[in-house]
């Protein structure tokens, strides 16, 4: 029998209509066996982090919620766009946020990302700033085979954005797996 992982998916673009969200979508039907997605939830509505703020009314329930979702999981999944060369604000928000709270709940966590945009790196510079922020965290990061989806205009349908370029679909189940098996290592210890 397979071994059965949640992954939550932490989408940083804030559009429904993103080529980020788009691919979020696609993910269930890219998945080895027994990895089941799980979307994390809603983060935009978090204030700036600002440490007055916590000492005097604790953490917001977003972060709160985002923090739950991130310890109940067994891997984390991140797929978000690169804004000026990296993360977006709010995304990076977030993680600020969570980050503050005891027991930080990406420490010791598997963490993979993927990331679209329309230019030809499809992401690869804030790919490189987030690592940095989940090293500090002590996440386990997942290293290749990595995912970066450069001119996403021409790899998704332009009226339904479903993901139709085979070669993304390719590296994408390709990392899945790989992240499943990484998954279970951490898990075993190993």
């Amino acid at each position: 029998m397979a071994d059965q992982f949640n992954v939550l998916v932490i989408c940083g673009s804030l559009r429904k209509g993103s080529y980020n969200a788009a691919l979020t979508r696609a993910l269930p039907g890219l998945a080895p066996p027994g990895m089941k997605f799980v979307t994390a939830p809603a983060f935009e509505t978090l204030p700036l982090y600002n440490g007055d703020m916590q000492e005097v009314s604790g953490f917001p329930g977003p972060a709160q919620d985002l923090a739950a979702a991130v310890r109940a999981a067994d891997g984390v999944l991140f797929v978000t766009p690169e804004y000026n060369w990296s993360m977006p604000g709010g995304l990076k928000n977030a993680i600020d946020w969570v980050s503050r709270m005891k027991n930080q709940p990406f420490e010791g966590k598997p963490v993979a990302i993927q990331s679209c945009s329309q230019g030809p790196l499809g992401g690869a510079r804030m790919q490189y700033h987030w690592r940095m922020s989940m090293t500090f965290l002590k996440a386990f990061i997942f290293g290749t085979p990595e995912v970066f989806v450069g001119n996403a205009a021409t790899k998704f349908n332009k009226d339904t954005l479903e993901l139709t370029d085979q070669g993304t679909k390719d590296a994408v189940k390709t990392q899945l797996t790989a992240f499943a098996k990484f998954i279970g290592r951490v898990k075993a210890g190993v």
